[in-house]
């Protein structure tokens, strides 16, 4: 049996960034303003102050990423609080918290919510008709994994 999710056409994105990446991202957000400010939004420390000036909306504040925004971010989604996750991070450059990136990066996977890590995908995903209109998410069924013994 499927578990179905029904995001709402009213999605709840959180909007991260690396250092080297957060001027990228509030370009992209403040070209798209529109369409973002339509949606709830959270982020992580600087980034969404950085998004609330530029934008003149409000941004639900997390930590920072190194000071645990990053796995804030993480428990949200296994929580089903949010809907997607747009993150220009940084490829070139090694961060102290790689692990909670990847382990964000990993949820998202797992509870199968939408994720853009760069701007041509973040353009393919805001601009998508299953963006501004209520979309059933198919859970994945982890009973097996869950029942197994160790």
């Amino acid at each position: 049996m499927q578990t179905v999710k029904t995001l709402k056409a009213r999605k709840r994105i959180a909007l991260i960034a690396h250092d080297h990446k957060k001027a990228e991202l509030i370009e992209w957000a403040t070209y798209n303003k529109t369409v973002l400010s339509r949606h709830e939004l959270y982020a992580t420390g600087t980034t969404g102050k950085l998004i609330e000036e530029a934008l003149d909306v409000s941004v639900r504040k997390l930590l920072s990423g190194p000071l645990g925004g990053d796995q804030q971010i993480g428990a949200l989604v296994a929580e089903g609080a949010l809907d997607v996750i747009i993150f220009f991070w940084d490829p070139m450059e090694a961060l102290p918290h790689d692990p909670d990136i990847k382990a964000l990066l990993r949820l998202g996977v797992v509870w199968n919510i939408p994720i853009a890590n760069n701007r041509s995908t973040a353009d393919f995903l805001l601009t998508s008709p299953l963006m501004h209109q209520d979309y059933e998410v198919i859970l994945p069924d982890y009973t097996q994994y869950l029942g197994r013994k160790v």
